[in-house]
Formats: structure tokens, sequence, C-alpha cells
């Protein structure tokens, strides 16, 4: 009875490993931000990341250990840091990248120039297109991404976590008063965003209204009488580190210029720490977290005002 259950034991650990070792193997698929179907012959086990996003998505859906070249200011994680260098989005080390000998790279869609984009297809290596545009894609390029890594569990609850925080901010913020927001990119010259970008996204989420939405392209020139002509309750931009009173506002002190504008005259000009704004990954719940407590002691001193 005993050499029995020992056999029957040994027969389910060998039929265990064999299933294990075929889901290992096994052919795995994904539709990319482009609307590719990327199919690779088993789940990826050398990842170069084209976009400091991406490194931080990757990490998140379980697959760190599998990143073996990155981008500059492929910064988070910190362990992300020790990743080899293959070159920034300007340009890329195209020997690099072939000598990492990867079996997936992950690109900035639209922040790799073509020229790059068409040599790295000279190089047959299976490409995943990542540009999310919604703060929902972040969730859902998790999950794509912990398919091609064979790490779907940790990927899943990566995007679970990062889909209760975005939605306790909708409940949270969904019924505040509507603040006009002009989001400043860069001041020479002006730029900002229009409504198809995610911080756009992130300002609605926080009762913001983006009053530059309706422009094109995806980040237009916008010239300061346009500025002033539509009159922001608040001004935001990306800095490093959180908006501080004691200490100049990075690329904000130009508007001091017109104290009767409501964002300047109320003290609405706010600094979002850079890295948890405009990255499409999942600290940008961070950054939206801070930018609806901006965007509502804005509505505390318009409500102050009247």
């Amino acid at each position: 009875m005993r050499g029995a259950v020992l056999a029957l034991a040994l027969a389910c650990a060998g039929l265990l490993g064999s299933l294990e070792s075929r889901t290992a193997n096994a052919a795995v698929s994904a539709v990319d931000d482009a609307g590719n179907t990327v199919t690779l012959p088993a789940p990826a086990q050398r990842v170069v990341s084209l976009a400091p996003h991406v490194t931080e998505l990757l990490y998140a859906a379980g697959g760190g250990a599998k990143v073996v070249g990155a981008v500059a200011y492929s910064d988070y994680p910190p362990e992300a840091q020790k990743v080899p260098r293959v070159g920034d989005n300007r340009a890329l080390d195209l020997e690099r990248i072939a000598a990492l000998k990867p079996d997936l790279i992950v690109v900035w869609r639209h922040g790799n120039a073509q020229q790059q984009l068409d040599r790295l297809r000279a190089l047959h290596i299976p490409l995943f297109f990542s540009e999310p545009h919604r703060l929902d894609d972040v969730a859902t390029s998790l999950t794509r991404l912990g398919v091609l890594l064979g790490t779907q569990p940790t990927a899943q609850a990566a995007a679970g976590a990062y889909r209760r925080d975005i939605a306790q901010l909708r409940a949270r913020y969904a019924r505040r008063a509507p603040v006009s927001v002009f989001y400043e990119v860069w001041d020479r010259p002006l730029m900002t965003l229009n409504g198809q970008h995610m911080i756009s996204d992130v300002i609605a989420l926080c009762g913001g209204r983006n009053v530059f939405a309706a422009l094109e392209p995806l980040v237009p020139a916008v010239s300061t009488e346009a500025v002033l002509a539509a009159n922001p309750d608040a001004i935001v931009t990306a800095a490093q580190g959180a908006t501080s009173p004691d200490r100049p506002l990075p690329g904000l002190a130009l508007w001091q210029s017109w104290p009767t504008l409501t964002a300047v005259k109320r003290g609405n000009l706010f600094a979002i720490d850079g890295d948890l704004l405009t990255r499409p990954a999942p600290r940008i719940a961070q950054g939206a977290a801070q930018l609806c407590e901006d965007l509502d002691l804005a509505r505390t001193r318009d409500a102050a005002a009247h």
C-alpha cells in the first residue's frame, strides 16, 4: 500500500512538473497599444525597455528580473538603476540592444523616433508598443505585459491595486466644484497638453477642466495672451519635487507678471513631482492624488474670494 501511494505521489508530481514545463514554454499573446497582436513562443525571459514608464510597468508587472536593458532615466524602482543602459529616446544603441539578445523589446510608441523603430524591426525581435492614453489604460498595460512575461498573478494584483486607487479618487472628487486648469509643459516656448493626453485625464479625475483640451496636436504651443484670455483658476506644471510655498516654482515664475490673473491672484500655482505625473505607470495614482489636493486647495481659495 505504501509503495502504491508513493508511486501515485511521484506520478502526480511528474504530471504537475510536466504541466508547469508546458505552461512555461507555451506561446503567449497580447495586444499592444498600436493594436498589434504580439505573440511569443514562450513567456519573455530577456526584455529591453525603451522608456522610463515602460521600465516601471515591467517591474510592477513582476518582470523586473527579466529586464536586461533600459534607456536613460529608468530610475524606478531603485533596482532599475542597475540595469545596463541602451541609450535614450533620442538615440538608441542598436548594437548594445542586439548584444543583449532580448526576446522582447517594449517600445514607447511615439517617444522613439520612426527611423529607430525601423532599425529595431530589422533585428527581427518582437516589439510591444506601449503608450497608455487614459488612466485606466495603465491597468490594462500591466495585465497585458504580465501575459507576455508569464507573471500574470503579480501583474493582475498590481492592476487591481491601481484600479482601486483610481476608483477611490474618482469617488472622492466626483462632485467637487469644477476648477479651470492651465497645464504648462514648457515655458519657452509656452506649451501645454490637449484633452487626449493622460494628464488631462488626471485633471478631469480631480474635477478640473483643461482650458486647452480642444487644441491640436497632443502638445500644442500657446501664447501668453491665450492663457490670459482663458484666465484659469489654477496653473499646474511638473517639476522635481512637489509644490513648496517657500521656494520659487520652476517655470511658473513668469506668471507673477500678471497679478490680476485668477490663478496668480489666489496663489494657485502648483508644481507636481514630474515622475509621478508624466509617466503613464502605476505611480501616476500618487501624482493624481497630489494634483487633486492642490485643486481642492484652489476651490477653498475660490470660495474664500467670493
